[in-house]
């Protein structure tokens, strides 16, 4: 468990942090996260890395219903409202299962540049500001903005193209 805190605390704690802007509550949830690994092996999951992010980042959000009361935090709350204008038809979840969905997803992200992907998952997956992904890629917040938008347009084109009416 320490080599696991080692290789991974800092992204599972970035991860949190992203999502609830307390250290209190962030440390709270990468502990809760290290737990369920403990309690899952065996058998290990296949991508370590993954499983541990995304227990991380579930925790965070439960934490932050809980903290807010159905309130979302602004920075969240722009990042899934800019993602849910490709996924807005409900009728999308009952024709296909979310992880048939979320398979389309990895599928289609895998056929971006790499640039591009990485933009994506980090706005998306680990909630990072517009700001920080510029800083990170060295782009100008600009860019960015415009990398999403027309990402996110892809994206709704490739699923209704897959039988997904958005």
């Amino acid at each position: 468990m320490d080599e696991i805190r080692k290789k991974y605390g800092g992204l599972c704690y970035s991860l949190a942090f992203n999502i609830l802007h307390s250290a209190e509550d962030s440390e709270e949830c990468v502990n809760d996260a290290y737990i369920k690994l403990w309690n899952n092996i065996p058998p290990a999951p296949d991508n370590l890395k993954a499983f541990i992010c995304r227990v991380t980042k579930n925790s965070a959000l439960t934490r932050l219903k809980y903290n807010s009361a159905g309130k979302r935090d602004d920075n969240l709350k722009i990042s899934l409202s800019e993602i849910e204008d490709a996924l807005s038809d409900k009728t999308a979840e009952s024709r296909r299962e979310s992880a048939e969905i979320g398979e389309l997803i990895s599928e289609f992200l895998r056929s971006q540049k790499q640039e591009v992907r990485n933009v994506f998952i980090r706005r998306y997956w680990f909630m990072d500001s517009v700001k920080e992904i510029a800083g990170k890629y060295s782009f100008s917040e600009s860019k960015v903005k415009s990398m999403l938008f027309h990402t996110r347009n892809r994206l709704r084109k490739y699923l209704k193209k897959e039988g997904i009416d958005i």
